[in-house]
């Protein structure tokens, strides 16, 4: 068994393994326990009884965190000439098409989210094996692929996620950074965590959050009370 370090050490005697924390009580644990000299990324896993093989029990969606994720995400946005202005407008860090598509085809990935719209797709078909694996691919249902190309980047910008349940039925997603008020990642991960419930698939069986786990990068994990999700 690798031998923990100090501060791990103390952090793990911090959290009691065995108890399940109401919200507000974990957020501000996991304030005292994160002791990176850099503002550490806050993380939500929810484990969901769920098979995502069927395609009725898929859970996938967006939405919008009140207070962002702290993150500056760099949008690229593939547009046609008559909507480059629209797409700088709203925030883009890099606006074009074909020259981009060049890039991308080279290699170049430098960038977090992708928005483009319906008639630009053929032409992005073609980079789904390099976009794909790295979840940049444009996709209708986590609105990154829309008409309306400004709001869709003013939206990703203010702070909207889009998530999607892997192959072992569980959904992570980064809610906040480590520096934001206990408040402020109370209400972004409960903001997440209200949204997956409501999408519970019709045919799910037994128990639908199996567990909900709280994390700040290389910090052990705390465990959520369902119950204290209101």
């Amino acid at each position: 068994m690798a031998k923990l370090s100090k501060k791990r050490k103390v952090a793990v005697e911090k959290i009691d393994a065995d108890k399940l924390y109401e919200l507000h009580a974990a957020a501000q644990l996991l304030k005292e326990i994160t002791s990176t000299n850099f503002d550490s990324s806050v993380d939500v896993d929810m484990r969901l009884g769920v098979d995502p093989r069927n395609a009725n029990e898929m859970v996938r969606g967006v939405t919008t965190l009140p207070h962002g994720t702290g993150k500056d995400l760099k949008v690229l946005a593939l547009c046609p000439a008559d909507k480059e202005e629209e797409a700088k407008a709203a925030g883009a860090d890099y606006v074009g098409l074909e020259e981009y598509i060049t890039k991308i085809k080279g290699g170049w990935t430098d960038i977090d989210v992708i928005v483009t719209m319906p008639a630009v797709m053929p032409k992005i078909g073609a980079l789904g094996k390099i976009l794909g694996p790295r979840g940049l691919m444009p996709n209708p249902k986590s609105g990154t692929v829309t008409p309306n190309i400004g709001k869709a980047i003013e939206e990703v910008k203010k702070g909207k996620i889009d998530f999607k349940v892997d192959k072992g039925g569980i959904i992570h997603a980064q809610v906040a950074k480590v520096s934001f008020d206990e408040q402020k990642i109370v209400e972004n991960a409960r903001e997440l965590i209200q949204t997956v419930v409501k999408l519970k698939p019709s045919s799910t069986k037994g128990t639908y959050i199996k567990s909900i786990t709280l994390s700040s990068t290389m910090s052990p994990g705390i465990k959520i009370d369902p119950k204290s999700i209101d």
